[in-house]
C-alpha cells in the first residue's frame, strides 16, 4: 500500500524540506519505520528504546490517533493518510 505521510515543519529538515512523502506499508509502524528507512534520523524522533511511539509524538490516520486504534499494528489502506503531530508544550 502507498501511504502519504505529512511532515511536521520540525522534522522537514530530515525529508530534506518535504512536506509530504509516500511510502509504502501495510500498517502504521511499518510505513514509520519506513519512513526512518528512507530518512536516517527520523526514527530516534519517533520511537523511545522499546520501539513505541514517544509520548509526545502524535501520529493520525486521517481523523484518527493510532493509539485509540491498534497503535503501530493499525492496518493502512492505499491512498491513506498519515499525519505526525508532535505535541508542543505552550504557556
Amino acid at each position: 500500500m502507498t501511504v502519504t505521510v505529512r511532515v511536521p515543519s520540525q522534522l522537514r529538515s530530515l525529508t530534506g524540506g518535504a512536506g509530504e512523502v509516500s511510502l509504502e506499508g501495510g500498517t502504521v509502524g511499518e510505513v514509520l519505520k519506513g519512513l526512518e528507512a528512507a530518512h536516517p534520523g527520523f526514527g530516534e524522533r519517533l520511537f523511545d528504546e522499546q520501539g513505541n511511539l514517544r509520548r509526545f509524538v502524535n501520529v493520525f490516520l486521517a481523523d484518527e490517533d493510532v493509539r485509540f486504534l491498534d497503535g503501530l499494528a493499525t492496518s493502512v489502506a492505499d491512498g491513506q493518510t498519515l499525519s505526525i503531530v508532535p505535541a508542543v508544550a505552550g504557556g
